[in-house]
């Protein structure tokens, strides 16, 4: 067993910002993590991070701006938080030898991003991320922070009091993808989770073939609520082959879109009349998708994003990497011609529910980043804010998991918040877990003394993997595939409850094929079929959890577009929703959404582009 007063479960942007946080207050930290951290999805965000830096900006417009892009259903606390915070982040990675883009005046550049007042995006090119990985992690190697690089987190160590707000996570169980063997990892202070976004859930999504919602999985057969499930981002141009994402920094730039008949449509069609291609991602997905639904579309399946005006200069400085990228997946030379776009599943808003120190229900369980909701997004993110959101939150949970106090959080945690319990939502199947597979149940130990919890999840662990290698049975991939046809079909942009209630069904279909899941490969070192099985367990989870909240949810908010409520409604349903795994069973509830700030309450309004 490997122990360290603070483990981070991930090694991105939210993880090693999280441990360089840790490791500066003292702590003994270590990243957990199943790909090197460089190789992490972070590196792949393209556009940049939003900070007022500038004479003329303050955190207070970028506030407003998130609250009113979040559909108010942001919380005011994590989102000043966020936006007072960010500009200090930024100088830091400035100072540790981040190279942001620059104007001539030496100046650090900032462009406009739609859904923002102020052009206040920061940005390296169009590899922010990957810069920005690559300056954390020189940080962690300076340092001496231990990596565990290439060991994939199976589960938590979670003690099982009956009141999951009395649990304790004592550390985390790892497959050590090298030697093949088990391994535990005690936490003395906090395990922190930082596992990214969950986009394979669906079969066409930027994100990469890591991103399985490992750390919502856990954490909510743990105990832990998951919030605002229901809110997933589909990005409104990403390359129609494969699904690689096209940086909203084109349309930044003054790159513009445009349907089969030749109109730029987000205005001639009155979309967004005032900001146009840069009005918030919902509005702009939506817009791309009527176009095709309405026969407008080219090849009846995208439209064109241009940025040939821009001139050769201008976007080989700034946007040289979509050069490449149009080039390598789709042949088209973004010089002398339009790249193709269509939406594709990109974020989630949702995720494990925390307050502003990154603290889930759990004692000594933190989140941050994609995995986490706390809530800054509400339901719609702004292009530019999930970059400052890994590194505020990150940091953030990185203290407080170290022993540093905060102060008290505004934001409650846990079943105890709830307002109201859900009553009405009908489903066709019963959802959660089936009967005959005890795994499946909230995992954890049976006893209060911290080693002997995570040996007691060890060797669950293993038994697991033995039962899963020894046996016969379905190949994971056959199910991830429905799981994936089910999600992309009825669970995407558009929304109708019938679509919603045969993904539930598909989706129960999975759980119960799953039962008899077996891993075909039978070496112990370097069994990716081994990692992947796990993960369709976890995708299968995360996967119910959005349609439960998309098919409870009966209004249109944000990335939320239901066909048969065509509006906001806030009297009904300005709350957020949670959802519990109580014994197997998904158990939905509300919490109230906080529009109070710290010096002005956040009125809802109208929101237009």
């Amino acid at each position: 067993m490997h122990e360290h007063d603070v483990i981070v479960v991930g090694g991105g942007g939210a993880g090693l910002r999280a441990a360089i946080a840790a490791h500066e207050e003292g702590a003994d930290v270590a990243i957990v993590t199943k790909l090197h951290p460089v190789r992490s999805h972070t590196g792949a965000a393209e556009g940049g991070i939003n900070a007022a830096l500038r004479d003329g900006d303050d955190w207070h417009d970028h506030a407003y701006d998130t609250m009113k892009g979040s559909d108010y259903l942001g919380d005011a606390p994590a989102i000043e938080t966020l936006c007072e915070q960010s500009p200090e982040e930024t100088i830091q990675l400035e100072h540790w030898g981040m190279p942001f883009s620059r104007e001539d005046d030496g100046r650090v550049s900032q462009r406009p991003f739609g859904g923002l007042s102020f052009p206040r995006t920061t940005y390296a090119g169009a590899e922010t991320g990957h810069h920005l990985l690559h300056t954390m992690y020189e940080q962690v190697v300076k340092r001496g922070i231990t990596v565990y690089d290439e060991f994939y987190v199976m589960n938590l160590a979670v003690t099982n009091e009956a009141d999951p707000e009395e649990r304790s996570c004592h550390g985390c169980v790892a497959y050590d993808i090298k030697s093949g063997d088990i391994v535990g990892f005690r936490a003395t202070g906090g395990v922190i989770l930082a596992t990214g976004g969950d986009g394979q859930a669906f079969d066409h999504t930027t994100n990469a073939v890591a991103n399985t919602g490992d750390g919502p999985a856990m954490a909510y057969r743990a105990g832990v609520p998951v919030e605002d499930m229901e809110f997933v981002q589909f990005h409104p141009t990403t390359l129609p082959s494969t699904g690689v994402l096209i940086s909203e920094g084109v349309r930044g730039e003054g790159g513009i879109l445009y349907n089969e008949e030749g109109e730029r449509f987000m205005f001639e069609r009155g979309y967004a009349n005032n900001a146009g291609e840069l009005a918030s991602r919902d509005v702009v997905a939506r817009a791309e998708l009527t176009e095709v639904n309405e026969g407008r579309g080219i090849e009846d399946e995208y439209v064109y994003l241009d940025m040939r005006h821009l001139g050769e200069e201008r976007i080989t400085d700034r946007l040289e990497n979509i050069l490449h990228l149009a080039e390598d997946f789709e042949g088209v030379d973004g010089l002398e011609e339009p790249m193709p776009v269509k939406p594709g599943q990109h974020y989630h808003m949702g995720g494990i529910e925390v307050n502003e120190h990154g603290e889930s229900c759990i004692s000594g369980l933190y989140a941050a980043g994609e995995c986490a909701c706390v809530s800054v997004h509400g339901s719609n993110r702004l292009g530019g804010n999930a970059l400052p959101e890994l590194i505020v939150f990150g940091a953030r949970a990185g203290r407080h998991a170290a022993g540093t106090d905060l102060g008290d959080p505004e934001i409650r945690t846990g079943p105890s918040a709830a307002i109201e319990q859900e009553t009405d939502i009908e489903t066709p199947v019963a959802p959660g877990a089936v009967d005959s597979d005890p795994d499946v149940a909230a995992d954890g130990g049976a006893v209060a003394d911290a080693d002997a919890v995570v040996e007691s999840a060890v060797e669950t662990e293993r038994d697991r993997v033995e039962t899963l290698m020894e046996r016969d049975g379905v190949n994971h991939a056959e199910i991830r595939s429905d799981l994936q046809d089910a999600m992309t079909q009825w669970v995407n942009v558009f929304r109708e409850e019938e679509g919603l209630k045969k993904a539930l069904e598909a989706i129960r279909e999975c759980r119960e094929r799953y039962q008899d899941v077996a891993v075909a490969d039978p070496s112990r070192t370097f069994n990716t079929d081994l990692i992947h099985t796990i993960e369709t367990r976890n995708l299968i989870d995360v996967a119910e959890t959005i349609t439960l909240g998309a098919l409870a949810r009966t209004e249109f908010r944000g990335a939320h577009w239901r066909a048969e409520h065509q509006e906001r409604k806030d009297d009904e349903w300005l709350k957020h929703t949670m959802i519990a795994w109580n014994d197997g069973a998904p158990n939905i509830y509300y919490t109230d959404v906080i529009l109070e700030g710290e010096e002005k309450e956040y009125e809802p309004k109208v929101r237009s582009y």
